[in-house]
């Protein structure tokens, strides 16, 4: 996946920006120094503008530029973000209540209406095809995200042996009964949300509770809302805990999301709000994948296996959204994973 790279001198800036709210062309130099001339300077604003990352107000000399949005959009570059490890990156370590209003903010209108002109495509083409072809490609899919989703939580069967699972049954040899446990839960939970689409046109915490037993089944893990502590490997970030606490922030974000404008935001807001609140004692991504898969479908939107996902991008992507709460490399990952979907089933 191609990110966005800022150099040093525009990842200043853009921190100086959104430090400070906004600044000027003077103060912006001023902080950089003699050594950068202006023409530099307005060359690096000029980047910045065009990629969305700052606004400009004002006419001539009283132009001032802004940080464009809440910190959900702020800009991390992954590459040197992750050079430092989690005990030396200065990070949020506890759940941030406020990221839930700026969820809206998660797609632009553009993003929104070229992801709706690519789901066009989907929409044209299953609308044409026989029961018997999108049952295959069901299958197809399910097969591929069971794979994909439970390699992201460190299962270690092939795709392959995947496809032999779950058709026939059989379990690959030199692996753990759980790890077979997982991809089998993988299929019945993608099954449920497949025959139940309708439910999940406004999502409550029974669908969340339901996907996320289905999901955890046989692998001992209790099915209700935690009341303990849950710690995640590589970050300082710890979720909250208490039960009462728990359903409240959850039932805020399911409220939340369900007002948000379209089927993308509330996909992608589901899987990164699970993710981060952590709801249960395991099994909590898992969870968040599929009910984002399910708010999906419930709109007539195309799923995503994931299939082509880098693993590492994936769980940093998930970590920057932790520490930082910005959504930024997460959505990247995310909108490229649809189109992949798109582009290659149905």
């Amino acid at each position: 996946m191609q990110q966005l790279k800022l150099n040093q001198r525009q990842q200043e800036i853009l921190d100086f920006i959104s430090k400070n709210k906004s600044a000027n062309n003077s103060e912006i130099g001023a902080f950089l120094g003699n050594e950068i001339t202006r023409f530099t300077v307005l060359r690096d604003l000029e980047l910045l503008l065009n990629q969305g990352l700052i606004k400009k107000e004002g006419e001539g000399r009283s132009v001032r530029y802004l940080f464009a949005g809440s910190e959900i959009n702020a800009f991390f570059d992954p590459e040197s973000y992750f050079r430092k490890g989690p005990d030396e990156r200065t990070v949020k370590t506890a759940f941030n209540s406020g990221i839930i209003d700026a969820l809206p903010q998660l797609f632009s209108s553009k993003e929104v209406a070229n992801m709706e002109k690519i789901n066009a495509q989907y929409r044209q083409r299953i609308d044409k095809m026989d029961d018997a072809s999108i049952k295959k490609e069901i299958e197809r899919l399910t097969i591929e995200l069971s794979w994909k989703s439970s390699q992201i939580e460190g299962n270690t069967y092939t795709l392959v042996d995947t496809e032999i699972l779950i058709k026939e049954r059989l379990e690959a040899e030199g692996h753990s009964k759980d790890e077979a446990i997982m991809i089998l839960n993988h299929k019945n939970a993608i099954d449920y949300i497949f025959r139940h689409k309708d439910e999940f046109k406004k999502i409550d915490l029974h669908n969340v509770e339901k996907v996320h037993e289905l999901l955890t089944v046989g692998l001992g893990v209790k099915k209700a809302v935690r009341d303990g502590s849950v710690r995640i490997i590589g970050t300082r970030y710890a979720p909250m805990s208490g039960r009462a606490k728990i359903v409240k922030f959850l039932n805020l974000v399911i409220g939340k999301i369900n007002a948000l404008a379209d089927p993308f935001s509330r996909s992608l807001a589901l899987v990164l709000m699970i993710s981060y609140l952590q709801p249960f004692e395991d099994g909590n991504k898992r969870t968040a994948r599929i009910l984002g898969n399910a708010a999906f479908l419930a709109n007539n939107v195309c799923p995503i296996s994931y299939r082509s996902a880098n693993e590492a991008d994936y769980k940093k992507a998930t970590i920057l959204f932790y520490e930082q709460n910005s959504a930024r490399f997460f959505k990247k990952l995310f909108m490229g994973q649809f189109k992949f979907a798109v582009d290659n089933y149905f």
